[in-house]
């Protein structure tokens, strides 16, 4: 029992410090010093060097996708509406959240065993002894990057994605030429079935750098600190972004009725 009432504990305890961090955050963003070096540094690591990784899972996850619309659409002879399905399935959900998934694995160990390291080896102190601000240095500039990084990002995806489908549906038999696929893709989508989801990002990207930052800015026991950090950014930001998912989907919903 006293168990339970611990864990309970702790993960308000958890709960409460995060969301001090992620209001301090916010709060930052719109604050001077802007740090704009820093930033396009940061947006640079987590978004220039994530492009490989990104478009490549874009391909292969639209390549897989078109194969298995295809299979489940011939049994009613519904072969045409394989590209609607690809575009919609990437554009409307399952890119946003493949992304922030890849970036977390990514970019949200990174900054997590970078902070950590920062702060188990004094830096950080460091920095504040010289009266550098160090969490609008390091932290702002980190969920900044992320906020930014990931629309763009998931728009590589998503386009990764359906140019995976076209090349499927040409090699396959009975498949479809380029053209008819591209106007039978995006014939149908409007700006409200790609706005929603790219905003949604947006949210994704704060969420990622915040956990993020704040497991590193916060470590503890040396070397075991930082590799707790890093393993635990991958996990909260993930876990975050799906159930945060399931809560702007229905916001969605709401907001865009068609």
């Amino acid at each position: 029992m006293k168990t339970i009432i611990g864990w309970v504990v702790s993960f308000f305890r958890f709960a409460g410090e995060l969301g001090v961090f992620a209001s301090r955050a916010f709060r930052d963003l719109f604050r001077r010093p802007f740090e704009i070096g820093e930033t396009v540094d940061q947006i640079f690591e987590a978004g220039l060097r994530s492009v490989p990784l990104i478009a490549l899972s874009g391909f292969a996850f639209g390549v897989v996708l078109s194969l298995q619309t295809r299979s489940s659409m011939e049994q009613f002879g519904a072969e045409s509406m394989v590209p609607q399905a690809i575009s919609f399935g990437m554009f409307k959900d399952i890119g946003a959240v493949i992304t922030s998934l890849l970036v977390a694995g990514r970019v949200g160990a990174g900054i997590g065993a970078q902070l950590a390291g920062m702060r188990v080896t004094e830096q950080i102190d460091a920095l504040e002894a010289l009266a550098v601000d160090s969490f609008k240095y390091l932290v702002v500039t980190r969920i900044t990057a992320c906020v930014i990084a990931l629309p763009l990002l998931t728009t590589l995806l998503d386009f990764s994605g359906v140019m995976g489908g076209m090349i499927s549906e040409m090699i396959v038999p009975g498949g479809m030429p380029a053209e008819l696929y591209w106007r039978d893709a995006f014939a149908p989508m409007g700006w409200s079935d790609y706005v929603p989801s790219i905003l949604k990002t947006v949210v994704f990207g704060f969420i990622i750098g915040t956990v993020s930052c704040y497991l590193g800015y916060t470590a503890t026991q040396g070397a075991t600190g930082v590799g707790r950090a890093s393993t635990r950014s991958v996990v909260y930001s993930s876990l975050l972004v799906i159930l945060s998912d399931v809560i702007l989907v229905k916001l969605i919903f709401f907001w865009f009725p068609e």
